[in-house]
């Protein structure tokens, strides 16, 4: 009988099947290493597209912030500017406040009585004088209340003084100031 030794093809077919699962194992670890490769760069892009995105918002809060700096400071400006427009108008109402205060004055005494002292200051006025007769005094108390510069027109006091052969009427008023609004 005829003997054949099929050992080597065997182990032929044993090397080639090595063979074929090595292939195939580096084809795998090839795929592998290229798709990990493909996600390592779509990552790093990614990661870098990020990093660039944060750094484009910080650079605009950089912006906006000095914007609010320079917003803060325009308001600051704006608030100095206004104490100092409503300095000015303080000004102007009491520059000609005085004046119509004592035109007033002049206006509601009477002709039988006259101003001794007149004092203002913190909105008050104090007014002493002197009058022929108590009529006179109430007068001067009326027309005084009818003003618009005069408020809280109050008598204190009012004695009879005698001047040799006069008997005249000391009076003290207290009032409160008032400027009324102006058309401007």
């Amino acid at each position: 009988m005829i003997r054949i030794n099929l050992l080597p093809v065997k182990a032929a077919q044993k090397k080639e099947k090595l063979i074929e699962q090595l292939v195939l194992l580096a084809v795998v670890v090839g795929v592998v290493i290229v798709v990990c490769s493909g996600a390592y760069a779509s990552l790093q892009g990614k990661i870098s597209a990020v990093n660039d995105e944060i750094s484009a918002k910080e650079a605009e809060i950089n912006q906006l912030r000095r914007t609010i700096g320079e917003v803060d400071q325009f308001k600051k400006l704006q608030k100095e500017l206004r104490s100092k427009l409503d300095v000015l108008d303080q000004l102007k109402m009491g520059k000609a406040g005085p004046v119509h205060l004592l035109d007033e004055l002049s206006q509601a005494l009477p002709e039988k009585a006259w101003i001794v002292s007149f004092s203002e200051g913190g909105g008050r006025v104090a007014i002493s004088g002197m009058a022929h007769d108590e009529p006179s005094v109430a007068e001067f108390l009326q027309n005084l209340e009818s003003s618009p510069y005069y408020r809280d027109v109050e008598l204190l006091v009012i004695e009879q003084q005698d001047r040799g052969a006069l008997k005249l009427q000391k009076f003290d008023v207290g009032c409160l100031t008032e400027t009324p609004p102006t058309d401007m």
